[in-house]
Parts: structure tokens; C-alpha cells; sequence
């Protein structure tokens, strides 16, 4: 995998695609043979006007006797023109092949970059970027950027070479028809570069409206059931339409600003075909040039005319992938505040479970800096103990869990800018979850969240996620723990039966425990559960606490379990229950303590048990 930039290109120039280079520098063999075969083809182009000058001057206009001998010649002549072509055609083909296996691969590795760098971004990225915008990134830039290295990059630098290479010819056989020819190149190019800049900006315009109305139909469509269930339809249609009609103007004034190019270009390149040819056929009558120099001259101004009309024609694709580069690039870039320490410590670890300490943790979200999470936040769990947090929405519980699982940073080390604030600390025995490797903190943890996650993939795939190399029997027992075996072989193709997308063939409490199997399997010393019974009916909210309480003894020890829970039913036989409010502890003890106790909890208690 090549290495990533450092930060995107200054946007406002072509200059942006420099930032593809890092993927480039890999195929630097396989760049330069596509050269080679580049310049040859053009090379094989450039000879064509030599080879029809010959034909003309030395087959059709020599004033020859022998008829035979004309004929000869003439056959001499196509000969070479042939064999011209057959070289034009062998090295065109290599370097299609060449520049098209090295776009498809470099944007295959563009595409793993992108997805693989966006994967290791914490939760506060997606707090800001909405996942529409990365598939269109993923999908649309990169296409974008395909294009450009796979066809139009390779076009421009044969048209470069072959506009070049007819600019020396017309130069060492015409050189006062070349000195004006070259002003009248200058007066092309300084208007098509003016015009391009637009073109590149209303580029960048149109891809991010594409962008948005991408992010707008892949919220609406992971959300089908509560939109059809509100009659939201023609709403979204609606708001759609919108984003999709704003997308189609800015791509309308884009296209206007292209089309006003390609009208200069070609009425400009016209001018200069014919006057090259109206000065040679005059110099022709007046007996200054031969027939055949003409027709050299003439295929050789149209060479330079075409290749700056391709030119004309790849400068605007470049513009386009310069601000999808841009945008890659700034995706690229984005460093998350949560990353692996330079020195990393190893975690000391028993059969007896994980001690757990959150010393003095204060924390905001980022996108809410002024309204703490957290606050003045100290927990202590022993190895082994299982403690609940209760508390109203809000409290703060789950930013425990996305805390311990350092999704965030707690505040005080400038993650938030608050300088000023405690350094709190979470500990795993004894060391600072920050001197750990998220890897090392996340292989010691399992979490069963309450929205349960299915991927689309079988029963079998879905619970081995959290450890790949589970035998099936070792599946199967984690399954029957979880009492999701039954429901499981009774699906049309048991294990191996798609479960569709978000699990969608599954009823709610099916993919609740399918979530509890899968980390039962994976067997961690911590064990995250929040509220892992609410999508429960009655009957199987009983066999799944009773698993779930199987599921928190090791085979060798005991498991440190953290619960969240609404339902206070469902943890009254904790070790211990902690009651938030606002961020911070209120109380703390077993159940029948705290309703003794007649504070919060207990008024939470007689709500939930009265009704």
C-alpha cells in the first residue's frame, strides 16, 4: 500500500493530481514501457507524412515513361505506408493496454486507501461527514480519477508528443509559415487555459451536489420502514429532486463552460488548418513547394491541430480530476484524534478478569463542546464484578462504553482544546487505556450493543466476526449458549443461510442474539452489554439473561462484565448498580441497598415495577 499524503495539494490548479503520485511511484516500470510505446506509436505517426509525401512526389507526380516501373514504385510506396500503419496499430494497442491495466490498478489501490483510512476514523469524523459523501468519493472521484489515468493522461502525452514532433517538422521544412503558426498556437492555448480554470471549478461544484444527493439516498434508504411508516415518500422523493436538480444545474453550467472550450478550440484550429493550407497551395502554384511537400505540410499542420484540440480536450478531464483529487485527498488526510501511542505498553492480564478504573474523567463530544458528557467521573471495578449503570437517557452511559472502547479520548490532552481541564484517566490493570494499541484494547473487549449490527453474510460469517478462526462446533456452542440454535437450523439452509441486509429476514430479537453469540464466541475478559434484552419478547429475554449470566464466568475465571440497562428488572442481581444524572455518580450499591435508600433509583424502581 503506498504511502499517504501528508495534506492535500493547494487547490486551483492541475497541481491537485500530484497527490496520485504516491500510488504511481509503485509502477514505475510499467509507466516508463508505456512511454516507450507511447513515443513509438507517435513516432509511427509522425513518419506517415514522410511516407505520403513520398508516395505522391516520388509515385503519382514523377513524370516516368515506364509504366511498369511507376507501378513498382507505387507499390513500394503503399508498402511503406502499410508497414507504417502496422507499427502504428502494434504500439497503440501495447500502450492501451499498458496506461488501461495501470489506471484500473491504481485506482483499485485508491479505492482500498480511501476505504482502509476512513475504517480507522474514530466516531467524531462521522459527526461531520456524512457516509453518502464517502461512497460518492469511493465511487464517483475515483472513477473520475480512473479516467484520467487509464485514457486521458495517456492521450494528452501522445497528443504532446505528436503536436510537438509536427511543430519540428513544420519548423525545419516551413520555417516562415511555422513563425506564425506558433503565434497563432499561443493565441489558442491562453484562452483555453483561461476558460479551464472555470471548467475546474464548476467540476469541483458539481461533484460535491453529486455528493450530497448520494448522502441524502443513503440515509433515506437505511431508514426504508420509519419513512414508509410516516408516509414520508414523496417527502424524500421531494427532497431528492432537490439535491439532484441543484446537482443537474451546477452540471449544466459546467457543461456551458466546456462546450465555450471545445467551440474555441476547434473554430480556432480550423482557422489555423486552412490558413497553413491556403499559404501552401500558393506556394504551390507559385512553384516554391511540390506537391507532395504540401501534402506533408498539410498532414502535418492537422497533426498539430488535432493534438492541440486533444490537448484542449484532456486539459478539461484534468481539471475535473484535479477537484476529484482534491476531495480524495482531503479524505486522505484527515488524521483521527484517536490513534496508537508511539510507545505502546503490554497489558497485564489473569484468568480473573479485567480491573477497570475511570479516574476523575471529565469529556464533551466534539460536536457539543460546551455541554459535558462526563464530569468529575471516578469508577472502580474489581476483576470479575459485574456493575450496571442505570440512569435517564443522557446520563452519560453510553459514553462510557465509547470511552473504555477509546472511540473518544477523555478531555485534558487538547482533544477538545480544553487545555485547562483534569487529565482524568481510564486504567485496565493498571495502565492507561492511551498506552495501549487499539488493537490490544479492543481484543480484550466484546460489546453487545442495543441496536444489534448483521452484516450481509450468513448466520455462520456473522457470528464468527469477532474471531475468524472459530471452528463450526465452536460456533454452534456459542450459539446454543446464546439460545439462538433452534431458530438458526430452522432457517431454509441453516448456518449458511443469507440473512440479508441489516439482517433484515430476522426478527428483532433473532439478530439480538446473534449479536449476544457472536461475542460469547469471542470470549473477552470485558464484556460490554448494553441493554442486550430490549429487543426481547418475555420469553426469550429469560433464556438470554440466563445465558448472559453464563456468558460472564470464564472457563478459568470470571469475566468483568459492564451493563447498561433501562429495564431495571434485568440487573438486579449485579454486584453492584451505579446511578447516573447528568454525567456524574449519584449513588451506587445492590439493589435492595439503594432501594433502601429511597433516592433516585428507588423512584426509578417503583416507576418501572409499579407500572
Amino acid at each position: 500500500m503506498p504511502s499517504l499524503p501528508s495534506s492535500a495539494p493547494a487547490r486551483g490548479a492541475p497541481r491537485s493530481l500530484t497527490g496520485l503520485l504516491p500510488f504511481l511511484r509503485p509502477y514505475r516500470a510499467r509507466i516508463a514501457l508505456s512511454l516507450v510505446f507511447l513515443v513509438l506509436a507517435a513516432l509511427a505517426t509522425l513518419a506517415f507524412p514522410m511516407a505520403l509525401r513520398n508516395l505522391i512526389d516520388g509515385g503519382l507526380v514523377s513524370a516516368t515513361g515506364d509504366r511498369g516501373a511507376q507501378a513498382m514504385a507505387l507499390r513500394g510506396h503503399f508498402e511503406e505506408l502499410f508497414a507504417v500503419a502496422v507499427a502504428l496499430g502494434g504500439f497503440s494497442a501495447a500502450r492501451f493496454y499498458m496506461v488501461s491495466w495501470l489506471g484500473e490498478r491504481v485506482t483499485a489501490d485508491l479505492r482500498n486507501a480511501v476505504y482502509s483510512h476512513v475504517l480507522q476514523q474514530s466516531p467524531q469524523f462521522f459527526e461531520t461527514t456524512q457516509t453518502g459523501e464517502v461512497l460518492s468519493r469511493l465511487t464517483s472521484d475515483t472513477t473520475l480519477v480512473q479516467t484520467v489515468v487509464g485514457s486521458s493522461l495517456s492521450m494528452g502525452l501522445r497528443n504532446a508528443v505528436l503536436g510537438l514532433g509536427a511543430l519540428v517538422m513544420l519548423v525545419w521544412t516551413n520555417p516562415y509559415v511555422m513563425s506564425v503558426v506558433l503565434l497563432a498556437v499561443v493565441l489558442v492555448v491562453l484562452p483555453t487555459m483561461w476558460i479551464g480554470r472555470k471548467v475546474r471549478r464548476l467540476s469541483r461544484d458539481s461533484q460535491d451536489r453529486v455528493a450530497d444527493s448520494s448522502a441524502i439516498a443513503a440515509e433515506v434508504l437505511n431508514a426504508i420502514p420509519v419513512v414508509q411508516s410516516y408516509t414520508a415518500e414523496p417527502r424524500e422523493g421531494t427532497r431528492f429532486a432537490r439535491a439532484t436538480e441543484d446537482a443537474f444545474r451546477t452540471a449544466v453550467n459546467r457543461t456551458k463552460a466546456r462546450a465555450l472550450l471545445v467551440a474555441f478550440i476547434i473554430i480556432a484550429n480550423a482557422a489555423l488548418l486552412l490558413w497553413g493550407l491556403y499559404r501552401g497551395t500558393e506556394a504551390v502554384l507559385a512553384g516554391q513547394m511540390s506537391a507532395g511537400h504540401l501534402g506533408q505540410t498539410v498532414v502535418y499542420v492537422i497533426l498539430l491541430a488535432s493534438a492541440v484540440a486533444v490537448l484542449g480536450e484532456v486539459y478539461g478531464d484534468l481539471l475535473r480530476a484535479a477537484g476529484a483529487t482534491e476531495r480524495l485527498m482531503e479524505l486522505l488526510s484527515s488524521q483521527s484524534p484517536v490513534a496508537n501511542p508511539a510507545t505502546p505498553q503490554r497489558l497485564p492480564t489473569s484468568d480473573q478478569g479485567l480491573e477497570v478504573q475511570f479516574d476523575n474523567v471529565q469529556f464533551h463530544y466534539p460536536s457539543r463542546p460546551d455541554q459535558p458528557a462526563l464530569q468529575n467521573f471516578s469508577l472502580h471495578l474489581t476483576p470479575g464484578e459485574t456493575v450496571a449503570l442505570v440512569g435517564a437517557s443522557g446520563a452519560g452511559k453510553t459514553t462510557v462504553f465509547q470511552l473504555l472502547q477509546r472511540f473518544y479520548d477523555v478531555d485534558g490532552d487538547g482533544q477538545t482544546g480544553k487545555q485547562n481541564a483534569p487529565a482524568g484517566r481510564i486504567l485496565l490493570n493498571g495502565v492507561d487505556i492511551r498506552d495501549l494499541t487499539l488493537d490490544t484494547l479492543r481484543a480484550h473487549t466484546g460489546t453487545v450493543p442495543q441496536d444489534a449490527v448483521i452484516f450481509s453474510a450468513s448466520a455462520m460469517d456473522n457470528i464468527r466476526y469477532g474471531r475468524p478462526d472459530a471452528s463450526d462446533e465452536e460456533v454452534m456452542a456459542a450459539t446454543k449458549a446464546a439460545f439462538a440454535h433452534d431458530f438458526i437450523m430452522a432457517l431454509p439452509e441453516g448456518y449458511h443461510t443469507f440473512l440479508g441486509e441489516r439482517g433484515v429476514r430476522l426478527s428483532g430479537g433473532q439478530r439480538q442474539r446473534i449479536a449476544i453469540a457472536r461475542a460469547m464466541l469471542k470470549n473477552p475478559p470485558l464484556l460490554l452489554l448494553d441493554e442486550a434484552t430490549s429487543a426481547l419478547d418475555a420469553e426469550s429475554e429469560r433464556m438470554v439473561q440466563a445465558a448472559l449470566d453464563t456468558a460472564m464466568q470464564r472457563h478459568t475465571g470470571r469475566r468483568t462484565t459492564l451493563v447498561i440497562a433501562h429495564r431495571l428488572a434485568t440487573v438486579q442481581n449485579a454486584d453492584r448498580i451505579v446511578v447516573l444524572d447528568h454525567g456524574q455518580i449519584v449513588e451506587q450499591g445492590t439493589h435492595s441497598a439503594l432501594m433502601a435508600q429511597g433516592g433516585v433509583y428507588a423512584r426509578l424502581a417503583a416507576l418501572q415495577f409499579t407500572s
